[in-house]
């Protein structure tokens, strides 16, 4: 028994590591590892270079010579002997795994054993297992179905039957490690262990086959989903192919109808001039005619008759023929023309926006219904999102909070609030257009005929309204209501704008030649003469504007303006990437700048070309009070107190410096000095 016990423990030694059972034919590399020569044949099969060896991995040059290990073998064979175990055959493994193992009887070596007593811990064939059904004395030991692992149930410290499993180490034992080196431990038999096992196996299989058929489940329905998804798709784009022609069809009788009234305006300027020149020959053949009797008459003149005849010229000689200017400039073809201008200029702006944001552009009603409920919808983009709107109300709520970003619900008022008292009601102004925006409209030409004529009526009513675009204004004044709490503020204290006040000069680099500077570059006047600056690249050399030498890209900053006279002056901010030197530099007329202007009588809020009028004021102190935060700048009438007349809305893509435009001879402005 104790040699039976030291040789099972060499099992681990006799185990082939690519196939992890005895080794069958044994052969060793040269670098000491044993495998089965047909697993190390399949191993390498394929690899035409680069073997190695499948446990250290040595790299071979060329195929080494694979010598069958005589020692493994007969070590091989005592330990078959000894457990039992028949030699392996020489078939393939999977023949192998097909064919159940023949187990032999332990008494007489050669017959089929039919039983394994657990007592004995041996098995039996029907002829040696007799004396355990026969005899009493061997009554009490256990038999059961023939095992192929009868030795691996031994202890192999004690060589006794492990008939126990400690649930504390998860090991199998015997009686004497129960009693040592288990003393204390929760322990179950094997057969209830067995039983245990069985159990929970059985249970993750049924749960493997629930989530197996899930996944499957899952996997048919995405595969429902992808056919879907294409008959969506296939849809979507019918539907938007539908879209683009009609659009594509609209424009191409659009365009049919102007080409037509062009004629037209051709035919009458034709017809016109062919009945003038109608006129003029008629003209000339009078005139011809009276010719003719004159030279005839001088033909005359020895006769007596020719002293008492004369001849009156036609009363066509009296009038004086002309070439009338002619042209297919008229009212239809320029509000075509017009038209068609404008609607190339806001498709080229709406494409340069997101995807996502273009129905705002297009329908602002829209979006103004999203912010009257709160702004609830997650990803909703606001109205300050697109720098080009201008307001007539002071402050707004804080253009991330509309992102998303923060919470959807009104803003804290303490948080958002410029400084000053909040009205209850907003006042009327702010939600009513002003009377030169309306004026303008007014005097806009109006076609004498639909041209869009039975087209989509949506998109016939925005080319009619086309040729007014840039007079519009955006009023949300009414929508942020429920989110801002400055709508219908008509004053703050100027005290409170103080307490952001900043120090500012003049940058001398900036100033265009026509602008002077003095005080410690805090007072910019303007004269025909210019001064004798070098040139500088940062200097402006069409526009007589001055920047600022400070900007801003956070927090809050108020400063004051004091102008000579409101008359063609112009006060804003700018980004530091403003245009100096071309006709685009102009405070306004670019996308990197905003400002207000005073144009003879006339106030106007300009960015990126886009005029909108405002009511004037005519402040001789005006307060600006920049929110880099809020994204937002506000301009005030500073009086006793501040009077907010107009406000920017726009994101913050790098600092803003603040710019001025002065342009009449003598005109000067001031950066006041503010006590905090």
């Amino acid at each position: 028994m104790a040699d039976s016990v030291s040789l099972l423990g060499l099992e681990d030694e006799l185990t082939c590591s690519i196939c992890l059972c005895l080794f069958d034919n044994p052969v060793s590399l040269i670098c000491g590892h044993s495998f089965c020569a047909n697993c190390l044949e399949e191993t390498w099969r394929g690899a035409s270079s680069c073997l190695s060896c499948p446990h250290c991995r040595k790299v071979f040059s060329s195929k080494p010579e694979l010598k069958k290990n005589t020692v493994l073998s007969a070590v091989l064979d005592a330990y078959r002997a000894k457990a039992g175990i028949a030699e392996a055959s020489q078939e393939p493994s999977e023949v192998k795994q097909m064919e159940p193992e023949v187990i032999k009887c332990d008494s007489c070596m050669e017959a089929k054993a039919v039983k394994t007593c657990l007592t004995c811990m041996a098995s039996y064939c029907e002829e040696h297992v007799r004396p355990h059904r026969e005899n009493a004395v061997f009554r009490a030991h256990q038999l059961c179905e023939p095992l192929a692992d009868l030795m691996e149930r031994l202890c192999s410290a004690h060589g006794k039957p492990e008939e126990f499993y400690c649930g504390q180490h998860q090991v199998c034992i015997c009686s004497t490690c129960l009693q040592m080196e288990h003393k204390g431990c929760d322990f179950i038999t094997t057969d209830e262990r067995r039983s245990k096992q069985r159990t929970d196996l059985t249970d993750k299989l049924n749960f493997l086959d629930v989530k197996i058929d899930k996944n499957q489940q899952v996997i048919g329905q995405m595969k429902d989903q992808q056919s879907k998804l294409k008959d969506l798709a296939a849809t979507r784009k019918r539907i938007l192919e539908a879209e683009y022609r009609q659009i594509r069809e609209m424009i191409d009788k659009d365009e049919k109808e102007a080409f037509q009234t062009i004629d037209k305006e051709q035919e009458k300027g034709q017809a016109k001039l062919a009945s003038l020149m109608k006129k003029f020959n008629e003209n000339i053949e009078k005139m011809n005619r009276s010719k003719s009797e004159i030279n005839s008459l001088l033909d005359q003149s020895q006769s007596q008759a020719f002293l008492k005849d004369s001849i009156e010229l036609p009363s066509v000689v009296n009038f004086d023929p002309y070439n009338p200017r002619m042209n297919v400039d008229g009212k239809e073809v320029i509000a075509y023309h017009s038209s068609t201008v404008a609607l190339k200029q806001w498709l080229t702006k709406l494409m340069t926006h997101p995807i996502e944001e273009r129905i705002f552009v297009i329908k602002p009603e829209f979006q103004q219904s999203v912010l009257v409920l709160g702004n609830q919808s997650a990803g909703i983009q606001s109205c300050n999102q697109f720098p080009g709107i201008t307001v007539e109300t002071p402050l707004m709520p804080n253009p991330r909070d509309m992102k998303g970003t923060r919470s959807s619900s009104p803003p804290h008022p303490s948080k958002h609030k410029a400084p000053g008292p909040k009205k209850k009601h907003p006042s009327k102004s702010d939600n009513r257009e002003t009377k030169d925006s309306k004026e303008k409209r007014e005097q806009t030409p109006n076609r004498s005929r639909n041209p869009s004529k039975g087209m989509n009526p949506a998109f016939s009513k925005s080319m009619e309204n086309l040729t007014d675009f840039r007079l519009k204004t955006v009023d949300i004044a009414a929508l942020n209501e429920p989110v801002s709490s400055f709508v219908g503020m008509n004053s703050v204290k100027r005290s409170d704008l103080l307490r952001y006040a900043v120090i500012l000069n003049f940058d001398l680099r900036t100033a265009h030649k026509r602008i002077f500077l003095s005080e410690n570059n805090t007072i910019a006047s303007v004269s025909d003469n210019q001064a004798s600056y070098p040139d500088h690249p940062l200097r402006f050399s069409v526009c007589s504007q001055v920047l600022c030498t400070k900007g801003y890209s956070e927090g809050r900053h108020y400063w004051e303006i004091k102008m000579s006279s409101t008359n063609f002056c112009g006060l804003g901010l700018a980004y530091r990437r403003i245009d100096r030197k071309g006709p685009t530099s102009r405070l306004g007329r670019n996308a990197d700048s905003w400002c207000v202007e005073w144009f003879n009588v006339k106030l106007s809020a300009w960015y990126n070309s886009i005029e909108t009028v405002l009511d004037n004021p005519c402040p001789s102190r005006v307060g600006v009070l920049l929110d880099c935060d809020e994204g937002s700048a506000t301009f005030y009438n500073v009086q006793d107190r501040a009077y907010p007349f107009h406000t920017f809305l726009f994101p913050f893509t790098e600092p803003v410096f603040p710019a001025f435009w002065i342009f009449s001879n003598g005109s000067s402005i001031s950066i006041c000095k503010l006590n905090h």
